[in-house]
C-alpha cells in the first residue's frame, strides 16, 4: 500500500537557523527536510512504498490550498502552522474538512513559552500534537501516522 505525507511548514520557517535559534535551533529548513526524507528513505529501503512532500509558506491561503489538496492525494499530513496556530480558524476548518489525519508539530514546547503561544486552534482538528522536540517531533509525527495506519487506525 502507498504511504503519501505532506509536511507543511507555516509562517517564519524558512528562516530556521537564523530566527532565534536558542528557541529553534540552529538546524535549517532545509536540513529538517533532508531528515524526513532520509525517514522516508528508510522506509523504502525496508521495502514499503512511501511519498512524501514538503512545502513552506508565510501565507495563510497556500496553506488551506495545500491542506484541501492533499485531501485528493494523502495519507496522512504534518503540519507545523507557526503563529497561524494561535489563531487561523480557516487553517483548522480546512484541517477538519478533510478526511486526512494530521498532527501538529512545534519545535519548542508551546505550553512553556508566551501565554498567548499555550491555545491552538488548530490542535483539535489533528489527531495529536508533538511540541518540543525539535525536528524530531516532525519525525516522530510521520512515525505515529505511518504506523496507525499500519495498524489499521484511521482518523480519531
Amino acid at each position: 500500500m502507498r504511504m503519501r505525507y505532506l509536511v507543511i511548514h507555516g509562517p517564519n520557517l524558512n528562516l530556521l537557523g537564523q530566527r532565534e535559534p536558542d528557541v529553534y535551533g540552529r538546524d535549517t529548513l532545509a536540513d529538517v527536510d533532508q531528515c524526513l526524507e532520509d525517514w522516508a528513505a528508510q522506509k523504502r529501503e525496508d521495502g514499503h512504498d512511501v511519498e512524501l512532500r514538503t512545502m513552506q509558506s508565510n501565507h495563510e491561503g497556500a496553506i488551506i490550498d495545500a491542506i484541501q489538496e492533499a485531501s485528493g492525494w494523502a495519507s496522512g499530513i504534518v503540519i507545523n502552522p507557526g503563529a497561524y496556530t494561535h489563531y487561523s480558524y480557516a487553517i483548522r476548518d480546512a484541517l477538519a474538512g478533510v478526511e486526512v489525519p494530521a498532527i501538529e508539530v512545534h519545535l519548542s514546547n508551546i505550553h512553556r513559552r508566551e501565554t498567548f503561544r499555550h491555545i491552538s486552534v488548530t490542535a483539535p482538528a489533528c489527531v495529536g500534537q508533538i511540541c518540543g522536540l525539535g525536528w524530531r517531533g516532525y519525525v516522530l509525527a510521520l512515525e505515529a501516522l505511518w504506523r496507525n495506519a499500519q495498524d489499521g487506525m484511521g482518523v480519531a
